[in-house]
């Protein structure tokens, strides 16, 4: 067997390993965001929903891999590009960083019961009581 394709195989099963959803609480009334939209969310820039609801952003550990898969994935940027935004705005002062949450199941719970919320969860299709955001080029 040629080394080649058991490497990209392995590459392949790693990304689609944790596929991850965009959700938020299902009082949001957006249906899709493009990348730049959920960038300049993440990025802490969008603090308001289009009807004035502030966003609260929500995220797992930097080392979760549902987190690396989510940056790279939806947001297209590594994690650690993140990390440096959100200290760059936390010790300047000019904001605070996402909440980081313990586990994908804190993160289910927190974004369907707290208003404006975003966050992210691995595919799954227990959903409920979550909207999924679609998100566009």
């Amino acid at each position: 067997m040629n080394i080649k394709f058991v490497v990209a195989g392995l590459a392949l099963w790693a990304c689609s390993a944790f596929a991850t959803e965009v959700v938020t609480h299902p009082a949001v009334a957006m249906d899709q965001l493009t990348v730049t939209q959920l960038r300049a969310i993440y990025s802490m820039r969008q603090q308001n929903w289009p009807d004035g609801t502030t966003i609260r952003v929500f995220v797992l550990s930097a080392k979760n891999p549902i987190h690396q898969s989510f940056a790279k994935e939806k947001l297209q940027m590594f994690p650690y590009q993140l990390d440096r935004i959100w200290q760059k705005i936390t010790y300047s002062g000019l904001g605070s960083a996402p909440v980081v949450l313990a586990s994908e199941q804190q993160m289910r719970e927190v974004v369907a019961n707290t208003e404006g919320a975003i966050g992210y969860i691995e595919n799954s299709d227990e959903l409920s009581k979550l909207k999924v955001i679609h998100v566009t080029q």
